[in-house]
C-alpha cells in the first residue's frame, strides 16, 4: 500500500502538459523520437511510472498532443463571448483562423512531424483523436444550423461534420507548404474554401469555385 501510495504522489506533482512540452522538445532537438518510454523517462529524469498515468505509449501521446491543439482552440472560441452568435459560416471560418493560429504557435513540430521526416504526411494517423473531436465539435456548435438554413436538406450532420475535417486536411497540407509573410496565404485560402463550400450548400457555388481554383492555379505557377 505505501508503495502505491508514493506513486499516486508522483503522478500527482507531474503533469501530462509537462510530459507533452518534454516530448516536444526532445523530438525538436534530437529530430527523432526516443527510442523507448523509458530512455525518454531516463534522459528527462522522470518515472516511466508517471509517463503511463497519462499514455500508454508513444502513439498516445503524439494523438493527445494533436488533440490539445484542437483543445486549445475550442477553449479560446468558448471565451469569446460574441462566438455563439455568429452565423455558421463565421463560426467555421473563426475555427479554421484560431486553430491554424495554434498551429502557428505550433509549427516547427508540426513540419516535423508531418513534412521532415521520413514518413511525412503518412502521419496523419496522428490526428485520429483530434478527428474525433473536430467532427463532435462542429456537429454541436456549427452543423445544425448551418443546415437549418441549407437548401441541401438530405445532408446530414456527419456528412458536414466529415467534409468539415476533409476540408481542414486540405488547408493544412497548403499551410505546410505556405511561405507568405504572417501566412496571409493560407488565410486566403481558409476564406475562399468557406466561402466555397457554403455557397455549395445553397447551390450558388460557380463563382465562388472559379475564384477558388484561380487562386490555386496562380499558387502552383509560383
Amino acid at each position: 500500500m505505501a508503495t502505491a501510495k508514493k506513486i499516486t504522489d508522483r503522478a500527482k506533482m507531474m503533469d501530462e502538459n509537462e510530459i507533452i512540452t518534454m516530448y516536444m522538445d526532445n523530438v525538436l532537438l534530437e529530430e527523432h523520437e526516443p527510442k523507448t518510454v523509458y530512455a525518454f523517462c531516463k534522459k528527462n529524469n522522470i518515472q516511466e511510472s508517471d509517463f503511463y498515468t497519462f499514455f500508454g505509449s508513444f502513439d498516445a501521446l503524439k494523438q493527445e498532443i494533436w488533440d490539445k491543439f484542437l483543445e486549445n482552440t475550442i477553449s479560446t472560441l468558448h471565451n469569446d463571448v460574441s462566438f455563439a452568435s455568429y452565423t455558421p459560416k463565421n463560426k467555421l471560418l473563426t475555427l479554421y483562423f484560431t486553430l491554424f493560429e495554434v498551429l502557428t504557435l505550433n509549427r516547427s513540430y508540426v513540419l516535423y512531424t508531418l513534412k521532415d521526416n521520413k514518413e511525412g504526411l503518412s502521419n496523419l494517423k496522428q490526428l485520429k483523436q483530434m478527428r474525433t473531436s473536430f467532427k463532435e465539435f462542429v456537429n454541436n456548435h456549427i452543423a445544425t444550423e448551418e443546415l437549418k438554413s441549407s437548401k441541401l436538406f438530405k445532408i446530414t450532420k456527419p456528412v458536414y461534420s466529415e467534409g468539415s475535417w476533409i476540408q481542414f486536411l486540405f488547408i493544412l497540407k497548403f499551410w505546410l507548404e505556405d511561405n507568405s509573410k504572417g501566412f496571409e496565404k493560407t488565410d486566403i485560402i481558409i476564406e475562399k474554401s468557406v466561402n466555397t463550400v457554403v455557397d455549395l450548400l445553397d447551390s450558388k457555388p460557380l463563382e465562388n469555385i472559379i475564384d477558388l481554383g484561380k487562386f490555386l492555379w496562380n499558387e502552383r505557377k509560383m
